[in-house]
Formats: C-alpha cells, structure tokens, sequence
C-alpha cells in the first residue's frame, strides 16, 4: 500500500516498524460542542484507514484522544455556570451518539487529557533538564530556535513561520514562535500541581504524551484534518523528539477540509453545521458516505444535493443486497452453467477495489467499483433464479467490500423490516389463493402506504421501498 506521506511530501510504500502491526494516533474532538461536519471527515477516514488495514491481515492498534480540558471548555463552563468537567463529559456522550451513528469503530485507547497529567508533566520536565524549554512565572514555553528542523512537516521555514507569529497578551515568552507546554492557573480555573506551580497543559503536549504512553516513542501513523499540520502537529513533533530523541511518526496523513456550498464553513457566514443537525434531516449514513466519495486529500463540497445523492446511491446498494436474500430463498442447490464466469467477474471487484485501496487509500475509486459490482449482480444474480452457491458469493462480496468502507450497517433494521414484510405477503398470497381479493388488495395498499411497493414476478413476489 501506497499513502501520500506529509513529511515527504510524495507518496510512500508504507512498511510497519514491525511487520503485520500498525500503531496509529489519530487526533480527537475538544469536547465543548457538537462535533460538525469537518469533524467528521477525518472519523470516517481513518476509520476505514483502520479497518481496511486490518482487511489485510494486520494487528492495528488505534489511540484517539479526546482534549477534555481547554479554552474553550473553560469558557463554556463559565457561561453556563458549571463544571470543566461537566461540560467535557456531556460532550463525549454527546461524540459517541454521532460517533455510533457514523458507524465509526471504538478506538483501542480513548484517552482523555486529563487521565495523562503525570506523562505530560514527565515531558515537559525533561524539555526543560535538556534546555528546549523554559519556564517564566509558572508558564512553561517550548524554543523552537532549540530544534533545528522546526518546520518540517509543514515545510516552512522558521523565518517564513515567524512573520505571522505574535506574543498574546499576558504570555511572557521569549520568541513569538515558542509555544505553551504549561500554563500557570488563572483565578477560577482548574489546575493541577506541577514543579512550576498550579497550572493545566498546553493544548500540544497531550498528544505526545498519549502517544508516548499508549503506543511508544516512535509510531507509524499519526492522521489529522490538514488544519492541525501547523502548529499543532509541527509542534507536537518538535517536543516529542526533542524528549526522546528518536523520529516521532514514521507516515504524516491529513485530509482535506470541507466546504459550505463551495465557501468554507463558518458560524459567522452561517452555514455551520453540526453532525447531529444534518442527520436529523437526512441520516447518519449518508454523512459517511459523503465523508468518503471523494479521494481524502481531496476537498469536499457538502450541500443539500450532495447529501441527497448519497442517500440515492445507499438505497440502490440496499436494494441490490435485499434482492439477493431475495435471490437466495428461490435458489437451486445445483450449480449454474454460468457459475464460474459470474465469480472470476466477482473476484475482479475485489481485486479493483484494493487496487483502489492500496493507491493512498482511493475511497471514491472503490466505491465506484462497488457500483460495478452492484451492476453486475443486478445483470448475472438477481436476474432470474440462480445456484445458491452464486447468490451466497455476491452476498459475501458485496458484504464485504461495503464492511471495509463500514457501509450497509443498518441492515439489521432491514432484516427486522424485512420479517415484517415477508410477514404480511404471505398474508396476501394467501388471501389471493383463497380469492379473497379485497383482503390482498388492503395489504398491498397498507404497505404502500408505509412506503413498500410490491412487485409480482415470475419469481414471485419482490418488494421495494417507494
């Protein structure tokens, strides 16, 4: 597999540290809101970086951290009267809510700032021991000057860096490029102790010390939206390094934003929105397969269209996977003629779709392979009655492919509806072998009026939603 390494800035053959495991850092939520819809791009991304790696055979283990002390958390409390801590947990319930309905897989490790006071409060003290950090009245600033390669991710030079650098008020630090490792306690806010006094961490050190703590020194994959390369990820780098003295991540992958109807989303344009909001309208599987219909570098226009045609392709892929359980009640035991053509056909899906997967993880080349195999199932399998073996083939495949992705994961409401379904035609064929027309005629149009349309066949009886 190939990944268009930041660092390097070219794609790269991507070789574990150890062969068949991969150790990857994925930065989280700060939990002060709802997250929105650029929130979850890099979800649904690297979710499917995870599952598909795992596809192949390897062991992941896969840390995602939630910042559950912050700024904005503080600020939040305060306006609403409240706790840091009661505004950080409500948020992470509020996360996991969008996060199961995205269909996004629990981390390996969820851990939060504040369970890693003591490994940041390591870090930060060996900074200091090594002179690339410096303390001022109980702050304590990283020196950027201290790391020659400062800029390397982001690949600006430390000059270039520097002209949009500032000194905000009340920081006492040396250089505007030096960053927050610690924070002296204001009045009123939460601290902890430290060697320098009361304080809480900057919003950088945590990551490395998550990182260090629950998956090594050195990782291979560390993933972000493109907004975090700098500073946060440059950052992270530099003081991660200059602690342990080893390279901190060996592969850089960051996705790219999310525009509003082609202008970049913001609460004062208004047209902000948050996950919650737009699958109350639309659903949540849609979201995800917006999230994925486009190469992750790639940026990704969101719009009422968008999401509507994402709903449109999910029901074709529905529709494909209830016509072969379909396919399969009126499958023969004995193999078909055509039988080893229509597989070696399969099997050429799946190779395209890793093909795609393997080229810096091309989403939108495999779902568009998907379709083909959509399209050819619909030709060879769900035409006419086929060998049980065949139908249970393109079941699995199509199972498959769509798993890797993490899409079709409502089919369980689709079996439950499907029971009920298959429930009330065998009313209605009842009804019509006992001539009891008026009675057919009430289920057909009940289900009609529930948005289930039915359709006689020579097969017998197909259903589709409206």
């Amino acid at each position: 597999m190939k990944v268009f390494n930041t660092l390097t800035r070219k794609k790269e053959e991507l070789v574990p540290i150890n062969e068949g495991e991969f150790k990857i850092y994925a930065c989280g939520p700060t939990v002060y809101n709802y997250i929105h819809i650029g929130n979850a791009r890099p979800l649904c991304v690297f979710d499917v970086l995870r599952r598909y790696l795992e596809y192949m055979g390897n062991k992941v283990t896969f840390v995602q951290n939630f910042t559950d002390i912050d700024d904005k958390i503080i600020r939040r409390a305060n306006e609403e009267g409240v706790t840091y801590k009661d505004i950080s947990e409500k948020y992470i319930e509020e996360f996991w809510v969008d996060a199961k309905g995205l269909n996004i897989r629990e981390a390996t490790v969820h851990p939060k700032a504040t369970e890693n006071i003591g490994e940041i409060i390591s870090i930060v003290s060996s900074l200091v021991e090594k002179g690339f950090a410096y303390a001022v009245n109980g702050d304590v600033y990283f020196s950027t000057k201290k790391f020659k390669e400062y800029g390397k991710l982001s690949h600006q030079p430390l000059e270039e860096l520097e002209a949009g650098a500032r000194i905000n008020i009340g920081e006492v630090k040396k250089d505007p490029m030096d960053f927050a490792l610690w924070k002296a306690a204001k009045p009123g806010e939460p601290y902890w102790a430290s060697p320098w006094g009361n304080g809480r961490p900057g919003w950088h050190i945590e990551c490395s010390a998550m990182v260090r703590r629950y998956l090594g020194e050195t990782i291979d994959i560390h993933c972000g939206g493109q907004d975090l390369i700098f500073p946060h990820h440059e950052n992270e780098i530099a003081q991660s390094e200059c602690c342990n003295g080893v390279p901190f991540a060996h592969y850089w992958m960051h996705n790219g934003f999310i525009t509003v109807d082609k202008v970049k989303m913001s609460k004062s344009l208004g047209n902000f929105f948050t996950v919650r909001d737009v699958a109350e309208q639309f659903g949540y599987e849609p979201i995800r397969l917006l999230m994925l219909s486009c190469q992750y570098r790639s940026p990704i226009n969101y719009s009422f269209d968008a999401i509507e045609q994402c709903r449109a392709s999910l029901e074709r892929l529905y529709t494909c996977r209830s016509n072969l359980d379909f396919a399969l009640r009126n499958a023969v035991e004995e193999a078909g003629p055509d039988d080893g053509d229509i597989m070696a056909l399969i099997d050429k899906r799946r190779r395209e779709f890793v093909d795609a997967m393997e080229d810096d993880l091309n989403t939108a080349d495999a779902i568009g392979v998907i379709f083909e195999l959509v399209r050819d199932i619909n030709t060879n399998v769900n035409e006419g009655v086929q060998s049980r073996s065949i139908v249970e083939y393109a079941a699995e495949a199509l199972d498959e492919l769509t798993g890797v992705l993490g899409l079709l994961y409502n089919r369980k409401a689709e079996e439950s509806l499907d029971a009920e379904v298959e429930r009330l035609i065998e009313e209605r064929n009842a009804a019509r072998k006992a001539k009891n027309w008026a009675e057919a005629d009430r289920i057909r149009d009940d289900l009609k009026a529930h948005g289930i349309v039915l359709e006689d066949t020579a097969q017998g009886v197909k259903w589709h939603k409206a």
